[in-house]
């Protein structure tokens, strides 16, 4: 089977709700910035979409970075932020999401399983209630020490 082209597996909401009922078996939902991907990224990616079948990462929009993170993020803007998530293997679709959480995005695609990584505590996770409440189930990935954005950020301005 030949492997699909990233730009077809970045997804408006309803393309998103329709694919994800099209999926066979355990669907698996992860979100964040991902603005410079780097090995704890890849690492909590590769481990969510071992939950299940396929994987959805929500994305947070440039509007919604700059709100959690400052002005000066993100670096990457969400469409190429986008194209590079849905370049991994790992990864089935990408949804952007405007909020500041990804409840609502949560909420339309009913995923199985939710992942995050373990700066989080299952309680915390937004939409873990929504999955849980189905009989799904909260996962949380341990961090990959000394890996972050923000500090490959501040190791490039010295």
């Amino acid at each position: 089977m030949a492997p699909r082209v990233p730009a077809t597996k970045v997804m408006d909401w309803e393309t998103a709700a329709s694919w994800r009922k099209t999926v066979h078996g355990t669907v698996v939902f992860t979100n964040g910035v991902f603005d410079l991907l780097h090995p704890g990224h890849i690492e909590v990616l590769d481990m969510a979409r071992r939950e299940g079948a396929a994987l959805i990462v929500g994305l947070n929009s440039d509007a919604s970075v700059k709100r959690l993170k400052g002005p000066s993020r993100p670096v990457r803007s969400t469409a190429e932020r986008a194209l590079v998530l849905a370049g991994l293997e790992a990864v089935d679709a990408v949804v952007v999401f405007e909020e500041d959480t990804p409840l609502a995005l949560v909420q339309q695609l009913q995923p199985d399983v939710i992942v995050k990584g373990g700066d989080y505590s299952p309680d915390a996770i937004a939409g873990g209630d929504v999955v849980t409440a189905r009989g799904g189930r909260v996962v949380v990935v341990p961090l990959v020490r000394g890996q972050s954005t923000t500090s490959i950020i501040e190791k490039l301005r010295g």
